[in-house]
């Protein structure tokens, strides 16, 4: 299993930051690792259903995530799954006295062969977590 954890602390109130991430569209925006995510069904709350096309050591991978949790300002907890990974990605927010900080945390739990080679990619997913929170606090940052 890896993990990738980052907070990001921005001076913009947490319900727009909360309204603008808790759309997992925007991931087009701010996730350097995204292609694409495209909503397929549902309103944005739990159930919610959304393609995601990601590049990751030069190969793309499509994963379909789905919203399990969501709490209006505090959490949203989605689950990716495709036929090599279960991903678990999850927000929180927290009021800071300038602003909003936001705790982000994806879970890869490799399936098959793949899992075997993770463990030799550890630089790759620090980097791709770096790029991930740069990309967040510049996007937030424009809200």
């Amino acid at each position: 299993m890896t993990t990738i954890e980052r907070r990001v602390t921005v001076d913009q109130p947490l319900e727009k930051v909360f309204e603008y991430l808790s759309d997992f569209t925007t991931t087009n925006e701010w996730d350097p690792g995204t292609v694409e995510t495209v909503r397929v069904s549902g309103d944005g709350g739990v159930g919610t259903t959304y393609r995601n096309t990601t590049s990751f050591a030069g190969m793309k991978t499509q994963l379909t995530y789905v919203v399990e949790k969501l709490e209006p300002g505090k959490v949203i907890a989605l689950h990716g799954e495709n036929g090599t990974v279960v991903a678990r990605d999850t927000m929180t927010f927290a009021r800071t006295t300038t602003g909003t900080a936001v705790t982000y945390v994806a879970v890869f739990d490799f399936k098959g062969l793949v899992k075997y080679v993770a463990p030799l990619m550890a630089p790759l997913f620090k980097k791709l977590g770096d790029d991930a929170a740069n990309g967040m606090r510049e996007a937030l940052g424009r809200l």
